[in-house]
């Protein structure tokens, strides 16, 4: 199938790189297959990371935060032109939905690898992206008007309407900024964590609120669309398999629907993108509930985490696609693909599943991956490579294509049983985990499988077939001393490890070894590095064994943490403060 009718208009040369990890990797072997030079730009915990050898050019942006790094747009666009870069791809996550940004980039003279700003805007406002679903006539459940102001008000709406609902981030995406109330008595305190998280992700914290379907499928239809009005539904994925709404396993073409739903689908996804103007990759989310209602959820106004699967069963190069649309070629025509097999993909998160998925930041001491027929891998770490805490925790992608869903699954399990990770925890017992279940490989059609399998059907079978892993206190990373030089009469930044000049001996004397201090049982620590970002029982205060007593926002989402004895507790660390895996936050008493 011929994907484009003619050419680019507007060549690119040079691609700056707004992201990291693997996805920094995906688009710099994109730009090497369309001959374009990449520009990756990283913050310091990815120095050494692989998307920054690979590149290039390399730039740093200085700092480990994401505020202060792959979220200052002013740095990215500073860097691009100081590279003499011609165009931004923003990958996704960080400011890849952030149409102020996208308009930056614009004004700057770069071209953006992605829809018009101010359909970034429309599309990326949950609320304004249900009013186009409402005028073309798409599937909807209900929902709140515009943003929810109060705790109260969202109180009121599940009064209202019933439970379940969804609390969702307005200018978010990627199951972050979202929660799913159950319980009324959990709503307000859903609501602010919510907020709390969108604000922390997006740098806006307005949500909106809207019935949950029970137990239903999450699937989507990839579009690409071209910048003269053509819109392309690409293909369905069924994405599922999600703990915490974030996807850990995805499939494409989405299985077990039928003509009927697969039609509407892929005619409202048209439908939706056509009216908003939209062009580049991008994805419609629906809710596909056990009585087979379906609901549109969201679009997705970038390139979606799972895309591999689509390439995989399309022939598509998305990635390319995207370029090519950005300079200005023009798609054939309107025909969607027939897929050709079945491919699964697995992301390898840094997480441990028999902790709550909790993230483990550290050194990746042995990964040694898969091959052979139908395997792919995305990876953006190899051994030897850091997952630093102050980011997202996936790793690499695991993708396997068969000629079908049956033969795609074998190959997984094949896959699964070679792939070792070592040092960090991964997700690896909890993928080859949820292969062995009848609900997952529905060889009888039976697909059981809903957005929170995970958490209720599965949640004693995982328990049973994982172990935690054994936890080590990372190495903390050395901070750099930066240093201007010039070469050749060009200035340059020199960074070095600020430990260096202090680790050579002084004097001749070996640093003398200091015994490891003993347990303290009263002592309540960080389970996973990151901020502290509310404390939610008063110093001093009695707390009973298992409750919530603060939270910690790592890798972008918010962790609980639960007292681990009844007593008084006496804090140790304060709101807002930076800790390590391990660290102390308080006493009980």
């Amino acid at each position: 199938m011929t994907l484009f009718a003619t050419g680019p208009s507007r060549p690119i040369r040079r691609l700056l790189i707004a992201n990291r990890g693997e996805i920094a990797v995906r688009v710099i072997r994109a730009c090497r297959d369309e001959g374009i030079e990449s520009v990756a730009v990283y913050a310091d915990a990815d120095r050494d990371a692989i998307f920054v050898r690979m590149a290039d050019q390399a730039h740093a942006l200085g700092g480990d935060k994401p505020s202060e790094t792959y979220l200052d747009a002013g740095k990215i666009i500073a860097i691009a032109r100081a590279a003499g870069a011609d165009a931004v791809h923003p990958g996704y996550g960080f400011l890849s939905e952030r149409a102020d940004f996208a308009q930056a980039v614009q004004d700057a003279g770069l071209i953006w690898i992605g829809p018009d700003p101010k359909v970034i805007e429309a599309l990326g406002d949950k609320i304004e992206a249900r009013r186009i679903a409402e005028a073309v006539g798409a599937p909807l459940v209900a929902g709140t008007p515009g943003p929810v102001e109060s705790a109260a008000e969202a109180l009121a709406f599940a009064k209202d309407h019933g439970l379940p609902i969804a609390i969702k981030a307005a200018f978010g995406g990627g199951g972050r900024g979202m929660k799913v109330a159950w319980r009324l008595e959990e709503v307000e305190e859903l609501f602010e964590s919510a907020t709390r998280e969108a604000l922390t992700a997006f740098g806006r914290g307005e949500c909106f609120i809207e019935q949950f379907l029970d137990r239903p499928r999450h699937v989507e239809a990839q579009v690409l669309a071209d910048k003269h009005g053509t819109v392309k539904v690409i293909g369905t994925r069924d994405c599922s398999l999600q703990r915490r709404n974030q996807k850990l396993v995805e499939e494409a073409p989405a299985p077990f629907l039928t003509d009927e739903q697969r039609a509407r689908i892929h005619d409202s996804a048209r439908a939706i993108c056509a009216h908003a103007g939209y062009s580049g990759a991008g994805t419609v989310e629906y809710l596909l509930s056990a009585n087979g209602t379906i609901s549109f959820l969201e679009v997705n106004t970038r390139l979606q985490v799972e895309h591999p699967v689509t390439e995989e069963t399309t022939g598509i190069d998305l990635v390319r696609g995207m370029i090519r649309v950005a300079q200005g070629a023009r798609l054939a025509d309107e025909t969607v693909p027939e897929p050709r097999g079945h491919a699964i993909e697995f992301r390898i998160n840094a997480e441990d599943p028999a902790r709550g998925f909790l993230p483990t930041p550290g050194p990746v001491e042995v990964f040694d991956a898969p091959s052979g027929p139908g395997i792919r891998m995305d990876s953006g770490v190899a051994q030897g490579s850091v997952v630093p805490g102050s980011f997202d925790s996936l790793m690499a992608k695991l993708i396997v294509t068969g000629a079908t869903r049956q033969e795609a699954l074998q190959r997984a399990e094949r896959a699964l049983r070679e792939f070792r990770i070592a040092g960090v925890a991964s997700v690896l017992p909890f993928a080859r985990a949820v292969l062995a279940q009848p609900d997952f490989r529905a060889e009888n059609g039976d697909f059981r499988v809903h957005t929170r399998w995970i958490e209720t059907d599965f949640a004693e079978a995982l328990a049973a077939a994982v172990a935690p892993h054994a936890r080590v206190a990372p190495a903390a990373q050395a901070p750099l001393l930066r240093l201007a030089i010039e070469i050749d009469g060009k200035r340059h930044e020199l960074g070095l490890p600020a430990t260096l000049l202090a680790a050579l001996p002084s004097g001749g004397g070996a640093a003398v070894p200091q015994p490891a201090p003993e347990a303290d049982e009263a002592l309540l620590t960080a389970p996973v590095p990151g901020t502290l970002t509310l404390w939610q029982a008063e110093d001093g205060a009695e707390v009973e064994a298992g409750q919530v007593v603060a939270v910690i926002e790592a890798m972008k989402m918010e962790t609980r943490i639960e007292a681990h004895r009844p007593g008084r507790l006496a804090r140790i660390v304060a709101q807002g403060d930076v800790l390590g895996f391990g660290a102390a936050l308080a006493r009980i008493n």
